[in-house]
C-alpha cells in the first residue's frame, strides 16, 4: 500500500523533471534555428570556397541531436518507457557530427578515425538489436 503511493508520488515526480528537460530542449531548438538563420547571412561574406559552411552544418547536426532528445522524451510521455532506438540515434547522429567536422577542418588522425569508426560499428549493432528486441515484445505481447 505504502509503496504504491511512493511510486506514483515518483513517476509524478520523473514526469515533471523530463517534462521540463522536455521544455528546455524545445526552447534551445527554437533558439538555435533562430541563430542559424541569422547566420546564414555570414554565407555571403565570401571567405573562400568553405567560409561559414562548416559552422552551419555543424549548428544543423547539433539542432538535429537535440531533436532526437527530445523524440525519447516524448516516447517516454507515452509509453512510460524511454526507448533505446531513439538515444542511441541521437549518439550515433553526434558521433558523425563529430567525424564530419574534424574531416572537414582537416584535423582528425587516422587512430580516432578508427576509433570513431568502431565506436559507430557499436552503435549500430546496439540499435539493430534494441529494435529488433523491441518488436520481438511488441509480438510477444499481443
Amino acid at each position: 500500500m505504502i509503496s504504491e503511493k511512493i511510486k506514483v508520488y515518483f513517476d509524478k515526480f520523473i514526469d515533471v523533471v523530463f517534462g521540463i528537460i522536455l521544455v528546455f530542449i524545445v526552447v534551445g531548438i527554437a533558439i538555435g534555428t533562430a541563430q542559424l538563420f541569422f547566420t546564414t547571412w555570414e554565407l555571403l561574406a565570401f571567405e573562400g570556397v568553405t567560409g561559414q559552411y562548416i559552422n552551419i552544418i555543424a549548428d544543423v547536426l547539433t539542432l538535429y541531436v537535440l531533436i532526437e532528445l527530445s523524440r525519447s522524451l516524448v516516447e517516454y510521455f507515452n509509453t512510460h518507457k524511454l526507448r533505446l532506438t531513439f538515444i542511441v540515434d541521437a549518439a550515433i547522429v553526434f558521433v558523425l557530427r563529430e567525424i564530419l567536422i574534424a574531416l572537414f577542418k582537416h584535423e582528425l588522425k587516422p587512430e580516432m578515425l578508427y576509433a570513431l569508426t568502431a565506436f559507430l560499428l557499436v552503435l549500430g549493432a546496439l540499435r539493430v538489436s534494441s529494435v529488433l528486441l523491441y518488436q520481438r515484445e511488441k509480438s510477444i505481447s499481443q
